[in-house]
């Protein structure tokens, strides 16, 4: 593990594992491959409880970015003494509204994602013990809960704020690099000690992107329970 992300979730960190594997960090981990993979989810369970096994978990990454990575960056850097630290920041007053839109949408928002990500939990445990982990994560950091009354109250955001205060004062200086899209490839690649690749900084996963891909999920696996419910019959 040479590179540990310590940004949240909605800190563009799709683009930050395409940017990390451009630059040679391959593979880097990040929720994509837990959603891609339901199966690992009691791994990350167990880690949450406090039995982790980061070689097993990380076996062959070279960075992770997004959680539930980012939820142990300390545990990582204690595990991985010679690794790197990356905050990917952004503001305040988008980062809640992404985030209603998105993942508390999804947990506990009045929307189709979450109604259709219920349903999807009932027929497969795999994504109910996916949102049992997510949850719990979000609810012990003290970032996001239930009781948040959404978008729009600047609750998200301050959390987030305490949060980013929170990892400057817990990672050593030389060992962390405080970074946003917006600074582009220099900082990163700079921080890095690799060369400025050709091209711009890839941009992915908008909010939209996020619900589309919730939506054929979930439509996905109610369709194939359906149809074993009928072979059944």
């Amino acid at each position: 593990m040479k590179l540990i992300g310590a940004g949240l979730p909605r800190t563009a960190t799709m683009t930050q594992k395409i940017a990390l594997e451009m630059l040679g960090f391959a593979p880097c981990y990040h929720m994509a491959n837990v959603m891609g993979g339901l199966d690992t989810v009691p791994r990350w369970l167990e880690a949450f409880l406090g039995n982790s096994d980061w070689d097993d978990i990380f076996a062959d990454y070279q960075a992770t970015v997004d959680w539930p990575g980012a939820f142990f960056y300390k545990d990582l850097m204690e595990a991985y003494p010679d690794a790197k630290v990356l905050l990917s920041v952004r503001g305040g007053e988008s980062w809640e509204r992404s985030m209603g839109d998105t993942i508390w949408g999804l947990f506990y928002g009045d929307m189709i994602i979450h109604d259709l990500s219920e349903a999807w939990g009932r027929v497969d445990p795999r994504w109910a013990n996916y949102i049992t982990l997510c949850k719990s994560m979000w609810e012990k950091s003290g970032l996001l809960a239930g009781e948040f009354e959404g978008t729009g109250t600047g609750q998200m955001a301050k959390a987030m704020e305490r949060y980013n205060a929170e990892v400057k004062r817990s990672v050593p200086a030389q060992r962390l690099l405080v970074w946003s899209p917006a600074d582009g490839w220099a900082p990163l690649c700079e921080f890095l000690e690799v060369p400025v690749p050709d091209g711009p900084l890839p941009h992915v996963n908008d909010t939209k992107g996020f619900g589309d891909k919730i939506i054929d999920l979930a439509l996905g696996a109610l369709n194939e329970w359906r149809q074993q419910e009928a072979l059944v019959a």
